[in-house]
């Protein structure tokens, strides 16, 4: 299969709004609603095919953009304007090109349009992640061929221009052959807010759902942090598995305000007895201070912990810059770009040697029951990871807020990854895992498409992009 170049007809924008059953708190802000986005794309592939490709993301507040300054509401609509922003753009332009020629040839345009709104990169990069999601979606399902199948002989065009320090040779070198993670592990999250005892706790659910892998969120106070991670490593001791079996994670979402604060922590996770359940399981500790202050501040002595990047990803130059900090993996996300988590791939297994190592980690909590969860899924089990975080379920009740005939055409489509229960169609995630196998069904892991009719047009701004900014 060669690269396949394709024309852009119509792009339509929905959403629907997602009620969770418990309350989410990372850093400062607590969530207990989000709207989701749906992307809709009709395309002409050249051969003279016609083809509709789709995508879905939640519209989360205040992660993507944290200042003080922004409400939350004022987040996600700024996440639907980098949405109707790059519906534009994608629009601007009727001739063919690559799928990711599309994506290359718009996103500088993307972010300085943004930039001239207010609206900070990280956001910016939304609109066209999704709205990439869906035209590639429509071209595997023109070809009838699958994303595990189609990306590892490029039909999506993938090339180095967008990051020049590694060449077309390690990117055709990382995609070739590709094959994907049989089953990835779920990472559950644990946020502030949550249980850490009792029947909702670590314990009860490391036993219930046969997890192995916890995401433990961070507040940014040493003290604080230290006290809870204490009473959570007893729980992690309590389900009686070594620290070979069960690892966690720690992610302060831009929390710790400076490198010494965090080296505070780091300190007591070194000395602390009551810390060293948590220190012989930890595998990194994600994203701890602002993004602003990441890429301009060395790790130093924290050098040869293993710290990655989430929120300072906001850009093709972020990864490298955090390399040369010190930083040893980056986040991959989908709704932060399909192809960045692909390229930010390549970049790892270029880079890796014997000494030392990079890696790209699979996070996103957001990801809900349908195409939002199995896109996401499907890129990790591309590039090659064996756990993700992925516990959007317990904090949203599996389809509810889907229509009853759209929920049975899902579990139709993928039978392996979700289940039906007396609560109703929920995912498959009894076993500690989710199954990837029938992702690989023609199109992005999308074996069904939402009902368009019951959607709602996406609510957005009537902000026009400034002239300077168009293609």
């Amino acid at each position: 299969m060669m690269q396949t170049h394709v024309a852009i007809r119509d792009i339509s924008l929905f959403e629907r709004p997602v009620r969770f059953v418990r309350p989410f708190r990372f850093g400062v802000v607590r969530i207990d609603a989000a709207p989701q986005a749906f992307v809709r794309v009709e395309l002409d592939v050249e051969g003279g095919r016609r083809a509709v490709g789709a995508s879905a993301e939640m519209i989360v507040p205040k992660w993507f953009d944290k200042r003080p300054q922004r409400s939350p509401d004022q987040t996600v609509d700024d996440l639907r304007r980098s949405l109707a922003i790059a519906r534009e753009l994608y629009l601007s332009d009727s001739g063919l090109d690559t799928p990711f020629g599309l994506h290359a040839s718009r996103i500088a345009a993307q972010v300085a349009a943004c930039a001239a709104e207010d609206i900070p990169p990280l956001a910016a990069c939304y609109g066209p992640a999704e709205i990439d999601k869906a035209i590639l979606d429509a071209v595997l399902r023109a070809h009838g061929i699958d994303v595990f199948k189609g990306l590892s002989t490029n039909i999506a065009g993938i090339d180095a221009r967008l990051t020049p320090d590694v060449n077309d040779d390690a990117v055709a070198k990382f995609l070739n052959g590709r094959k994907p993670t049989q089953a990835v592990a779920i990472r559950h999250t644990v946020g502030l807010d949550d249980a850490i005892e009792g029947d909702n706790g670590i314990d009860a659910i490391a036993r219930r759902e046969s997890i192995r892998y916890f995401k433990l969120k961070l507040g940014g106070n040493p003290d604080t942090d230290a006290e809870r991670l204490a009473l959570i490593g007893r729980e992690l001791d309590a389900t009686g598995s070594p620290g070979d079996r069960l690892h966690v994670t720690l992610d302060a979402n831009e929390q710790y305000a400076d490198l010494a604060a965090l080296t505070d922590l780091t300190s007591r996770l070194d000395r602390d007895p009551a810390l060293a359940p948590i220190a012989t399981r930890l595998l990194y500790i994600e994203q701890p201070m602002p993004r602003e202050t990441t890429l301009q501040t060395p790790l130093d002595a924290l050098t040869d912990r293993t710290v990655i990047i989430d929120e300072a990803d906001d850009s093709y130059a972020a990864f490298p810059a955090a390399k040369a900090l010190g930083y040893r993996g980056v986040s991959s996300k989908s709704c932060k770009g399909l192809y960045k988590s692909i390229l930010n791939s390549v970049r790892a297994a270029d880079w890796s040697n014997a000494s030392r190592s990079y890696f790209v980690a699979a996070e996103d909590l957001t990801c809900q029951a349908g195409l939002a969860v199995q896109q996401d899924l499907a890129l990790g089990a591309l590039i090659g990871v064996t756990h993700a975080e992925r516990n959007g379920h317990h904090y949203v009740d599996g389809f509810s807020h889907t229509p009853q005939a759209e929920q049975e055409q899902f579990l139709a489509a993928h039978p392996d990854l979700y289940t039906r229960t007396d609560a109703g169609i929920r995912l498959a995630t009894g076993d500690g895992v989710l199954s990837t196998s029938s992702l690989a069904c023609p199109g992005f892991a999308s074996g069904a498409h939402p009902d368009w009719s019951t959607l709602d047009p996406l609510q957005t701004p009537t902000k026009k992009i400034p002239q300077e900014h168009a293609l």
